[in-house]
């Protein structure tokens, strides 16, 4: 495994395998899973199923992948989803949702993120000829341009209830699901009942290469299986990538609390430069992001990302004056250190 000299903020999907992952891919038995004899991924497919309390699992390449599959199994052209105006399905799936399911999406309000059961009942469309179906809600969680925001089960169960009750399929883009499950205090499969599906990752939090899965009633699953052939999702011997996934599940879940206190000690490194504003406040910071305004004095977030890699600090420029930063297990306390040093210098134009 090559060292990695820089402190990359960038994304929590910058990690590499552990030592021990490697050892563990490595000892995998492996077969062909297009061909349904892959043991180690049926291995975690079942392991995440009842991580979740769901029937079935569908391990895929990709986070993106896992929540199209949801998508293009529950709905059809000319049909509609309901999610925030913040959703990861409508900035960074390349519109998927039109392109591959022929699906609009309806979007709602609210703070961080987060919305509420009227706003659901507000956007669900009438039973007429002239509208499109209202046919799917989807929820993130951790809401990532919400600044990682965690949803709590009170809110949830009352957005998933208004859903429930107007038909819809309730999706839940779980990407950062076991960061907000350590967060919030509560157990993956308490947040995934109120959940028909629910897509998770292996590759952010829990720092494997690779690998999401999608997880709902098996016959639901099942029929997703045939369309991760269709979207060239179906892989050979990915026993080598599900090892690494059983191993993070087993080993990186309860280490994401470390993540979130780094982001914390982040947070107010970066509440101290002038010219830097956290979206939370340090002690509020709900999980493994820092997002970050930056005055325009200081430049664009972009320009000031650039000067921060000049330094051997990596972070993204999200918006024009807004930036992003990903704590993760290949970055310590001392390299959190090192990132405040970074923008302090950065700010005072060395």
């Amino acid at each position: 495994m090559t060292a990695r000299t820089d402190v990359d903020l960038r994304s929590d999907t910058v990690t590499r395998p552990t030592t021990a992952m490697w050892d563990a891919m490595r000892a995998a038995p492996l077969g062909d899973d297009v061909l349904g004899d892959e043991p180690t991924v049926a291995a975690l497919e079942a392991k995440v199923a009842r991580l979740l309390g769901k029937e079935a699992a569908l391990f895929v390449p990709s986070g993106t992948m896992a929540n199209q599959l949801a998508i293009r199994t529950a709905c059809g052209p000319g049909d509609e989803i309901v999610a925030h105006e913040e959703s990861h399905i409508i900035h960074y799936e390349t519109g998927a949702p039109a392109a591959l399911s022929g699906a609009m999406v309806r979007t709602v309000r609210g703070a961080r993120g987060l919305f509420d059961a009227a706003d659901v009942d507000a956007a669900v469309r009438t039973r007429n000829i002239h509208h499109p179906a209202s046919r799917m809600l989807v929820v993130e969680n951790t809401q990532n341009r919400g600044g990682g925001a965690v949803w709590d089960l009170a809110r949830w169960a009352r957005v998933a209830g208004a859903g429930r009750a107007h038909g819809l399929h309730v999706h839940v883009d779980g990407a950062r699901l076991w960061n907000a499950c350590v967060a919030g205090g509560y157990a993956p499969a308490a947040f995934a009942a109120e959940a028909d599906t629910v897509s998770v990752c292996f590759s952010k939090g829990l720092g494997c290469p690779v690998g999401s899965a999608l997880v709902g009633p098996a016959s639901f699953i099942e029929r997703a299986r045939r369309f991760r052939k269709m979207f060239g999702g179906g892989m050979r011997q990915s026993g080598l990538l599900a090892a690494a996934a059983i191993f993070a599940l087993d080993h990186h879940v309860v280490r994401l609390a470390d993540d979130h206190a780094n982001a914390r000690a982040l947070a107010e490194g970066i509440a101290s430069v002038p010219g830097l504003s956290p979206d939370f406040a340090p002690a509020e910071t709900p999980s493994n992001m820092v997002f970050f305004a930056v005055d325009p004095a200081l430049g664009t977030a972009q320009s000031l990302c650039e000067r921060l890699a000049s330094h051997g600090v990596r972070m993204i420029a999200l918006d024009p004056q807004r930036a992003r930063a990903v704590t993760h297990l290949d970055v310590d306390r001392a390299g959190i250190a090192r990132a405040v040093e970074a923008l302090r210098a950065v700010a005072a134009g060395r």
